[in-house]
Order: C-alpha cells, then structure tokens, then sequence
C-alpha cells in the first residue's frame, strides 16, 4: 500500500491496507472491525485530508445510482460515483446538477465533504445540492441524516471532512436539464474589477477568470451562459475592456484545447459546458499542486490587489490562477458559510519546496479579507488561525464525538486542523 499515491503524485498515502468493497454491507464490517480507517475516494485530494496510518477503504464499487425521484426533484447515488457519470443519466432523464466543478472525475461524496465548488454567484457549492446522506459510524452502525430532519446534525455532516464516518449515500436536488453556451474573453484589465466585479460576474450563469500573474491583466474570462426562453442572446465582441477570443482555449498555455470543454459560444448540455475539462482526457495541467482562499466576494478586488504585490513570487511557480465566485451556504465546516464568496485558486508546477516558501506570503496577504483555505489542497496556515475562521466549529467538534467516539476517522490533518486543543 505504500507506493499509493493521490491523483496528482505530489501525496504518497500511509495506509496499511486498502479495500475496495462491493457494497455497503462489506463497508460495515470493515469499519467495525477496525482501528483506523478512512475513506477514500478519486484522490483529488492535495493533502492529507483523506490519509491514515490504518485501512483506506475505496468507494470505487459502491458507484450506481440507486434513483430518481422526479417528484421530489431528487437523485440517490452511491458515495462512489462521480460526477462524469452521474450527470451523463442525468441529462438523459431530463434533469440537471445546479453546479458542476472544474473536473467531472471527481466523486459525488469526496467533493461534497470538502465543499468542492463549482462557480457562479447565485449557485452554491456542490455540498449544497444534497438533501439526505447515509453514514457508516464508528460502530459500524448505518446512520441516515437529512435537510429536513429534526436531530440538528445534518447542516454539519454535509461537509463532514470525513471526520464522521464513511458517506455510503447521498441523495440530491436535481433541476430541468438546460443548456449552456460558453464564451471566452481575453486580456481583461484588473483595474476593471474595481467598480465593475459584480458586473463581470453576474454576466453568466458561471464565471472564471484567469491569470499567469505575469502581469496584472486576467489572461481569459470563461462564461458559461445559460438559455433564456429557448434562446441565446449573441454574446457581444467585447466585455468590459477584454475581447473575445478568436478560437478555443486552454487556460494553461502550451496545454492541449480538446481537454477542454466546448468554446466559441456553440450551446450545448449543461454537463459538456460547467466542468472546464471532458471527462475523457487528463484534466488541468495533470502533474501539479494547488492551493485556493476563499474571501468575501465583495473583497476580490482588493484581495486580488493585495496578491498583485507579490506577482513576481508566484508567477515564476504557476500554471495558472482562477477566480471565482460561490454562493454563501448555511453548512457549518464550508469555506462558504453565510458568506458569498470569492476563490482565488492557484495551480502549481510540482515544486513543493518552493510553493511552500511563498504560501506564507499569499496567506499574509489574504489575512485581512479572512481567508478560508480550500479543505483538500495546500496551505500552510496555522491551525489556531484556520479554527478561527469557522464559528460552528465547536458544535462540530461535539458531532464528531457523536459518531466517533474512538476517535477510529480522525488522522493527522484532522487532529492538527480540527481537533488541536479539543479534549474530546
């Protein structure tokens, strides 16, 4: 087990042992029987979030979805799925996810627990979209959880950092199936998103801007519109100083343009068009590390202000920066909790050293807007500062007890971030 590594190779695992079991039952008797275990999922992760020194138990055959409720405007689906999958059913039955994140090769249930995101003003993470979750506790016992439940726990457990057992189910809220064109601006000037932010960000569904950081232009702005009444509006040769682009992008230079999904403005399903990259080719850059803050959305100007200090340490070790934005949510361990947000997001060249060195720069920088880092990639602020930033934590703490009260999920990360100076 020593030689497995995340999706990115920049994270060799602990782990004693690794199970891949066919149903929930096996799920069960695993985690009863043993010391440490946790979860794992499509590897996404940057850290060490998902990591033990015990068992790691992979959801990858728990992947079916178990139904479609249109009455309830719901999907039940196994903790294994991901999102590439789901959403091609989906879309065949009518229906549609609200949000999607860069990449559709991610689990449903990984993606939920650390708050993945997606973009879009008005849209929520994608944690936001569930409505019920069953749970595997310490004792092996399946617990179920829901919005409309009356014990209190569930607006904890969505974004549960796997800290309470292992998500076995989930069951979402489904839209209408739509359609998304989406368009592609280049060389937008920065100084435009200091009167003019909530302007280019409410003019798409989603929104993304990106950056080399090589100077203080955004590089390419990628919305994502939506059909109005069956219709597309044309979208216009400029948006506020940038241009549209003559053909397709990557957001990467020198990284190939078939990754990537459908460009120039050509409509298409809401599942080819909200994730950046297809499914069927690597995404991103492939070899890299990464780091995201979440600031307030109506602080991204100066926040972005405060990083443009520092271009010349960060663009030498980056493939790109992206900025978008996520709607606030009531989930207690979300970077998004009742704040609308903006995540600054940096992909690294897979230089550990160096993007250690100048974490600590952005990080000081951001600490005036209260900086949330993203969950499940790279920061290095410190514990009593991350633990600050979350109100809930507390009651969080206490629900984590609940479910494991032997301690059988927590791991070193949870034990640094969460659970430092807690004896519970």
């Amino acid at each position: 087990m020593g030689n497995e590594r995340n999706w990115a190779g920049n994270y060799r695992y602990g782990a004693s042992e690794l199970h891949a079991p066919d149903n929930i039952e096996q799920v069960q008797e695993l985690v009863a029987r043993s010391r440490t275990i946790k979860a794992l999922g499509t590897r996404h992760s940057f850290n060490g979030i998902p990591d033990t020194d015990g068992s790691h138990l992979s959801l990858s055959k728990l992947n079916r979805i178990v139904g479609l409720d249109r009455e309830s405007g719901t999907v039940t689906v196994e903790a294994g799925i991901r999102y590439g999958e789901l959403c091609g059913y989906l879309n065949d039955n009518g229906y549609a996810l609200h949000n999607l994140a860069s990449l559709p090769h991610i689990s449903v249930a990984g993606a939920c627990a650390t708050a993945t995101h997606g973009s879009g003003n008005r849209n929520g993470n994608l944690s936001t979209a569930v409505r019920a979750l069953e749970i595997v506790n310490a004792d092996g016992e399946t617990v179920a959880l829901s919005r409309d439940g009356q014990d209190g726990g569930f607006a904890g457990a969505v974004v549960g950092l796997g800290a309470l057992g292992v998500v076995t189910k989930l069951t979402l809220d489904v839209v209408p199936a739509f359609e998304v064109s989406q368009t592609v601006y280049e060389n937008l000037p920065l100084s435009q998103l200091e009167k003019h932010a909530d302007d280019i960000f409410f003019s798409g569904y989603s929104v993304s801007l990106f950056t080399d950081w090589k100077d203080t232009a955004i590089n390419q702005v990628w919305v994502k519109r939506t059909a109005a009444d069956g219709q597309f509006t044309p979208a216009g040769p400029e948006l506020y100083g940038a241009k549209r682009a003559t053909q397709p992008l990557h957001p990467v230079p020198g990284q190939p343009v078939h990754n990537c999904s459908e460009q120039m403005g050509v409509a298409g399903p809401w599942h080819e068009r909200l994730a950046h990259f297809k499914m069927e080719f690597t995404p991103s850059a492939g070899e890299e590390l990464q780091s995201e803050y979440f600031v307030p959305r109506d602080q991204v100007y100066r926040a972005l202000g405060a990083i443009a200090d520092i271009r010349e340490r960060i663009s030498p070790l980056l493939y790109v920066s992206e900025i978008r934005t996520i709607a606030g949510d009531e989930l207690w361990m979300s970077p998004n909790y009742k704040q609308n947000s903006a995540g600054i997001h940096f992909t690294w060249k897979p230089d550990w050293e160096a993007v250690r060195q100048v974490l600590p720069l952005i990080e000081s920088k951001l600490e005036p807007f209260g900086a949330r880092p993203h969950w499940a990639k790279l920061f290095t602020m410190e514990p009593s500062r991350v633990q600050s930033l979350y109100p809930k934590l507390p009651d969080f703490r206490e629900l984590a007890a609940r479910f494991d009260s032997q301690g059988k999920f927590r791991n070193a990360f949870l034990n640094r971030y969460l659970f430092e100076s807690y004896n519970g």
